[in-house]
């Protein structure tokens, strides 16, 4: 089984090119949505979570994602401490999801905006970017959130540029001046090719 990351900056499309593989028939663990849940239902995240970001981190057994957020991106040292404690669970979970047995599974990918900031590509067997320019990206997320250019700017600035994802990548999607299904399919095929080969 090969296991794959997709990557790329806010607002470049990884999530509808997740969906798009999902549709071929390959499985998905999106780590943002899976760091929620562990930030949840982990005691002992909880724990550590509330002893360096204070008992107003979570309201009642819920995260208070706005106070966390105010606090780590206007401050990159908290966004890498949260980072530093939030990691871990996620690693021994996606661990955990490739270990579980599928049979007919010739590739799993987990989709993750930090593969590169946090160094987590000695996980898989190749890496997806998904690459869009700032300024559609920009315009992409002011669209779907209620953000301020300024907290969005703030928020592309802690990610890893562009040159820097496309370089490390065994793959590259264009999404925004080619048609990202066909570049999808593409890839998988020559994913299936390799885990064949495997």
């Amino acid at each position: 089984m090969l296991k794959v990351a997709i990557t790329g900056g806010i607002g470049s499309g990884k999530s509808l090119a997740s969906n798009i593989f999902k549709i071929l028939g390959v499985p998905i663990y999106n780590s943002d949505i899976k760091a929620k849940i562990l930030m949840h239902k982990k005691p002992e995240l909880v724990k550590i979570i509330k002893e360096n970001f204070g008992n107003e981190a979570y309201n009642g057994n819920f995260i208070n994602s706005q106070y966390l957020a105010d606090i780590v991106f206007n401050d990159y040292n908290q966004l890498k401490k949260l980072n530093r404690i939030v990691h871990p669970f996620v690693v021994d979970d996606i661990l955990n999801w490739f270990s579980k047995e599928n049979n007919n599974c010739s590739l799993k990918i987990v989709e993750s905006a930090l593969i590169f900031e946090s160094k987590l590509e000695y996980l898989f067997d190749y890496i997806i970017t998904v690459y869009a320019p700032k300024y559609i990206r920009i315009k992409r997320v002011k669209e779907r959130e209620d953000l301020s250019i300024k907290t969005l700017k703030s928020r592309i600035k802690n990610q890893f540029d562009d040159k820097i994802k496309i370089a490390k990548a065994d793959f590259v999607i264009k999404n925004h001046n080619k048609l990202i299904v066909p570049q999808i399919i593409e890839i998988h095929n020559k994913l299936k090719i390799l885990s064949n080969h495997g």
